[in-house]
């Protein structure tokens, strides 16, 4: 009786954890739908001290970082607590040999210190709105997938316009549930944002590609910047007369020691999931998708990474490219592993099975899954084709640079027909002004060697089904000779050097642009990716569409089959709000984590022969002396932690916040076996990875001693 009872207990707690846990909520919901549930898993916070717009609210204190990851507002001077791998690109921006902020670290001492990062945005949502009545108006049955699209962009546009009238505020509508439904986000983006702080890579990449999406993690990803306004407190372009804004709420740290089974909250701007998709779409992933990805990225950034190590002026120049590709390299794999294990196809197609059972007599949904397997079944081709592509011949870094001159060809031609120059003009500035980014972070040599080696996989793999002219003539006339064709395309275009694109560019006309068409590389990129946008593309968003056509009908019925479950939408870089607890897992068979890692296991891992696990001498003074400050648990230092909220990329950077609304962490990671959950969520394995409050804490003032900062911060215990 007691077994069946303890089962049964089991059971329960395990499906309120699932409800829990999973899911990426619209904050302006959360007392309709999620607030009772949230209350009961421990939060003493109200859903309105979450999202409000007639009351300052935690919402206020969240930010888009660079318009791809989060970050929190933590002081009354807009400093804002985002990743160490957010911000990376800025801090590689300010690096050369001889200051190397990416191995030495930078902590501004003061104001005038604080360093610019021209393009960094930091963008806050001023409200939420269900602008769906408004956005369907007019859209009826009868109309075609094209003519709905049609009507529902011009709708949303007036829309648009009549709620940002008279403000200095942005608006966008996002479709949600695949255009079941839709709401309008209202938005001010701030332009002036500098870097204020950052630990050394050897504390904010601890542990490198080898931990990455592991855990334990011991990993202090994080790094500090700073809005900055006008002297109104408004929005504005870089200006050495701004000043520090003043935001209308920041967050407290909280230093308390954490424990197992405590409320966390999640709050940022994920961006991509697709938890609605059929078997069919998942075995997309798996067997079409991501084998060839993994296998293009990973010959990459293997010959990077050759070169990485024998030159720090090369490691510096390609140290943010390749940890953006090796991110995802290793998250495709971990995905089609976490599929597997949870046997993600087999529990897509029972609920297939369900529904189908359900849809019997029911016109509209009877025949929907065969009709996924048949667009399936045609797609799957061309979205291998536009892998390979993209991920193949578009990843050499000289094509897609040279590709990158097509507008300002075509504009030429344009011009010498109709003598205006003045787009033919606004064009040749915008490339003059990204010239200098490009080649600050650009290495012929090694992109030489990129060159024929992704060629050669794009040519291998590709069908001549689906092959451009331009191969099918490499492969008779050249018998695929991968030497031949560097030395006459690689070789001899001007796109790999900067003073040659110099001279081409200075005074350039209309008419003396045409001799980019002449250009080898360029030839070769025009000829490949002008067949590929006429012949691979468009039946690709053709058959796209469809699915999607499908999947808005699948949703559909889904929650009219399921009434009583409360249905979360997919993520779009949309502001979001996750829930669930501290908690360790089992990963497999015989394996247990804990659900923190400490200072303790930094030096454990410490490897002075592997640049990865290297450990900074400071700390490791630090360390030996036991000098913790405030910052100590337990005679020792908190590092990281892990918790059950649904998390995806784009929440890199959120705040980790406790019940009573204060900030306890930074997410940054996803565990290896959680990878799928972008796809299947199993409350059992995914969790969310963050560094703890007190090392951010320890290493802003005990490592590198900047009081300043500390100062500003609002530390509770």
């Amino acid at each position: 009786m007691k077994k069946i009872l303890f089962s049964f207990v089991a059971l329960a707690f395990s499906l309120i954890s699932a409800i829990a846990d999973e899911g990426m909520w619209i904050p302006m919901l959360l007392k309709q739908l999620n607030e009772p549930q949230m209350k009961k898993l421990g939060m003493r916070i109200s859903a309105e001290d979450i999202y409000s717009i007639n009351n300052g609210s935690l919402k206020d204190a969240i930010i888009q970082f660079g318009g791809g990851c989060t970050g929190e507002i933590v002081s009354a001077n807009g400093l804002i607590l985002t990743n160490h791998h957010c911000g990376y690109g800025q801090i590689q921006s300010h690096s050369k040999v001889g200051q190397n902020y990416l191995d030495d670290g930078f902590w501004a001492k003061s104001y005038g210190e604080e360093l610019p990062n021209p393009g960094l945005t930091a963008l806050f949502i001023v409200r939420i709105e269900d602008v769906t009545a408004k956005v369907l108006n007019g859209v009826t049955a009868g109309l075609t997938e094209q003519e709905r699209e049609k009507k529902i962009a011009e709708n949303s546009k007036n829309i648009e316009a009549e709620a940002i009238k008279g403000t200095k505020y942005e608006a966008k509508i996002r479709s949600f549930f695949y255009g079941g439904e839709y709401y309008m986000f209202v938005t001010e983006t701030f332009k002036d944002v500098r870097l204020v702080g950052t630990p050394p890579q050897s504390i904010g990449k601890f542990g490198g590609d080898t931990d990455n999406w592991m855990w334990p993690r011991h990993t202090g990803d994080f790094s500090m910047f700073r809005i900055y306004a006008d002297e109104n407190n408004q929005p504005a372009e870089y200006s050495p007369n701004n000043k520090p804004y003043k935001p209308k709420r920041f967050m407290n740290l909280s230093l308390k020691p954490l424990k197992e089974g405590d409320f966390t909250l999640t709050y940022g701007f994920p961006g991509r999931t697709f938890e609605y998709l059929t078997s069919y779409g998942i075995e997309q992933v798996v067997k079409v998708s991501n084998p060839i990805k993994i296998k293009l990225r990973e010959t990459r950034l293997n010959l990077w990474l050759s070169d990485m190590k024998a030159d720090e002026a090369t490691r510096i120049k390609y140290s943010s490219k390749y940890a953006q590709i090796a991110n995802y390299y290793k998250k495709f794999q971990g995905e089609n592993r976490g599929i597997r294990l949870f046997n993600g196809i087999d529990r897509k197609q029972q609920e297939e099975r369900e529904f189908q059972s359900w849809a019997a007599g029911q016109s509209e949904y009877v025949n929907l899954l065969s009709e996924f397997k048949s667009v399936y079944d045609k797609v799957n081709p061309y979205q291998y084709v536009s892998d390979i592509t993209l991920e193949g011949f578009f990843a050499v870094e000289a094509i897609r640079y040279a590709w990158g001159y097509n507008t300002l060809l075509n504009l030429a031609k344009e011009a010498e027909k109709s003598g205006d120059q003045e787009k033919f003009n606004k064009e040749l500035e915008r490339i003059k002004s990204g010239l200098n980014r490009f080649f600050k972070d650009y290495n012929a040599p090694t992109d030489r060697k990129i060159f024929p080696a992704l060629i050669k996989l794009y040519n291998d793999n590709l069908d001549s089904k689906y092959a451009s002219s331009f191969m099918l003539d490499f492969r008779s006339k050249m018998n695929s000779d991968y030497t031949k064709l560097t030395e006459k395309y690689f070789d001899k275009t001007i796109f790999t050097d900067k003073a040659k694109v110099e001279a081409f560019l200075n005074g350039l006309t209309p008419k003396k642009a045409l001799k980019i068409e002449k250009d080898p590389l360029f030839t070769m990129a025009s000829q490949v990716l002008n067949h590929y946008n006429m012949s691979i593309v468009p039946e690709l968003t053709t058959l796209n569409d469809k699915i999607n056509l499908l999947e808005r009908t699948y949703i559909q019925g889904q929650r009219k089959q399921k009434p009583e479950k409360p249905f979360w939408p997919d993520a779009n870089s949309t502001l979001r709000v996750a829930y669930g607890s501290i908690q360790g897992f089992k990963p497999y068979d015989g394996a247990k984590y804990d659900y923190f890692t400490t200072l303790d296991g930094i030096i454990e891992k410490m490897d002075s022969t592997n640049y990865e696990f290297t450990v900074p001498k400071r700390l490791v003074e630090l360390y030996n002396k036991k000098d913790y400050g405030q910052y100590a648990v337990n005679g020792t230092v908190p590092v990281a932690f892990c918790a059950t909220n649904h998390t995806t990329g784009g929440n890199s950077g959120s705040p980790l916040i406790d019940a009573d609304g204060n900030l306890i962490g930074l997410n940054f990671d996803t565990n290896w076996e959680g990878t799928m959950s972008n796809y299947i969520f199993n409350p059992g394995t995914v969790r969310n990875i963050c560094v703890d409050m007190h090392y951010v804490l320890f290493i802003v003032d005990k490592y590198a001693g900047a009081s300043n900062i500390i100062n500003e911060l609002k530390i509770v215990n």
